[in-house]
């Protein structure tokens, strides 16, 4: 007969067997359905990969180079020193944009990494078709798509303005023209998308002084006009006028020019607290004593020769012509900002100026600001018709005694900043951003949602 201690042990070595026979069971369970998911996921990839447009489209006129775009592709070539930049993705709500799908084409490397040889490439002021591009590689799939089938826009990164004169380091354009034409019949013999509409949903960049007419002199760009095979296209470009312009006859959005947030956020950084703003008016840059140069043309109409001229001995003026690099600093010291035409209406003063809490003085008639509806620019700054530029001095006196305060009030504004520049990957509300808001606007071009309706 066993006895209640023998019992108890007896019921406890029961209990374990009976663990044990529940946790094998268990196991047994779990590498079982481990086994079937992934096998079920591995066939599933199959026919993914077999059936994927990505991989076998017969609307491929001809499949063999293999250029559709993918993102990860061209991310892992440029991931160096020259284009890289931390795979840091963005999350986006997809209503935002009123669910606006972005497609980047992944084009051979001759039509945009080539020219980051160069240094100046992505940190000039025309930099911001560098920097759209990389910002638009950083999206998240809420926007950005590796899908061309799912997409409303297409994105053609074409690099146009890294092209620097070994005569006098500016920006040599003159290829412009004939390199997006190449890279559209690329597209358009290797994908079907182009073809489908023209390129009506297709999104260029043209950063330079008269934007999509590609040249650097107003007549000439004028008398050339914008590119045929652009023209049912949408151009990102940093000219605009308030008038009929040759050089906006395209479905167009304006667009800030390139300053590095690097370069501002150094020199915000270097600015001392509560330090008072010693410079009343300021301007740095060329100002021609003879303004008429070998060509017959006259820089900046005569503008800036007028200030310099009405103002160079003004010790209200703090009026420079050489250049200085670290000239950023006098802007964060300076009341007012002069940003005068050059050859073209806008500046990158612009960006610099409101980046730095400067109230910016505009003289160009009839330029288009970018992004009015994220930048108040009538409460940030000040419009001097070119005509009255002799009178400077006594304007700037009459707001500085009457709404001064209230327009440096506005320019601390953080969003009013952030919406002119260019971030990496793009941040709520940059440049980016507002030209995704842009595009948003413009979805009655999008074929995908024609072909929905």
């Amino acid at each position: 007969m066993l006895t209640h201690k023998q019992r108890r042990t007896e019921k406890s070595l029961c209990f374990k067997q009976y663990y044990k026979w529940i946790l094998c069971f268990s196991l047994t369970l779990y590498f079982l359905a481990s086994f079937f998911v992934d096998h079920d996921q591995d066939q599933d990839q199959d026919q993914e990969d077999k059936y994927s447009p990505l991989r076998s489209n017969p609307l491929l006129t001809n499949p063999k180079p293999k250029l559709f775009a993918s993102r990860a592709m061209f991310e892992s070539k440029i991931h160096d020193h020259k284009l890289g930049f931390a795979p840091q993705r963005p999350n986006i709500r997809t209503d935002v944009f009123n669910n606006l799908k972005i497609y980047v084409y992944d084009l051979p490397s001759k039509f945009n990494k080539d020219w980051l040889a160069n240094d100046r490439c992505s940190n000039h002021l025309f930099a911001a078709e560098v920097a759209l591009h990389k910002a638009l590689l950083s999206l998240d799939e809420e926007v950005g798509t590796k899908d061309p089938y799912e997409a409303d826009f297409f994105f053609v990164p074409v690099y146009v303005s890294c092209n620097f004169s070994t005569i006098n380091g500016f920006p040599a354009i003159g290829h412009a023209r004939s390199l997006i034409d190449e890279a559209i019949k690329l597209i358009s013999t290797q994908y079907p998308f182009w073809n489908r509409n023209n390129g009506s949903d297709h999104v260029f960049t043209a950063t330079h002084d008269f934007g999509s007419c590609f040249h650097t002199m107003e007549d000439r760009a004028i008398a050339d006009g914008v590119p045929h095979i652009l023209r049912n296209s949408i151009v990102l470009q940093t000219f605009g006028v308030t008038y009929n312009h040759p050089c906006q006859e395209v479905e167009n959005v304006v667009i800030p020019p390139y300053i590095s947030p690097e370069s501002l956020q150094k020199t915000q950084k270097n600015i001392p607290v509560n330090k008072e703003r010693d410079i009343w008016v300021f301007f740095r840059g060329k100002m021609e004593l003879h303004p008429k140069n070998i060509s017959g043309r006259f820089y900046s109409k005569r503008v800036r020769t007028k200030i310099w001229r009405s103002y160079g001995g003004d010790r209200r003026f703090y009026l420079q012509r050489q250049r200085f690099a670290g000239y950023q600093s006098e802007i964060a010291r300076s009341v007012f900002c002069l940003c005068p035409l050059g050859w073209a209406p806008w500046s990158p003063r612009l960006v610099e100026s409101v980046a730095l809490s400067c109230v910016p003085v505009i003289i160009a008639d009839g330029i288009r600001l970018p992004f009015p509806s994220a930048v108040r620019w009538p409460d940030i700054s000040l419009t001097v018709a070119e005509r009255d530029v002799g009178k400077l001095g006594e304007i700037l006196e009459h707001v500085a005694a009457t709404n001064l305060s209230v327009i440096q009030r506005n320019l601390e504004d953080e969003s009013v900043k952030r919406a002119l520049v260019f971030n990496v990957p793009l941040r709520e509300g940059d440049a980016t951003w507002q030209v995704l808001e842009a595009l948003s606007k413009k979805l009655n071009r999008s074929v995908r949602r024609s072909n929905s309706y």
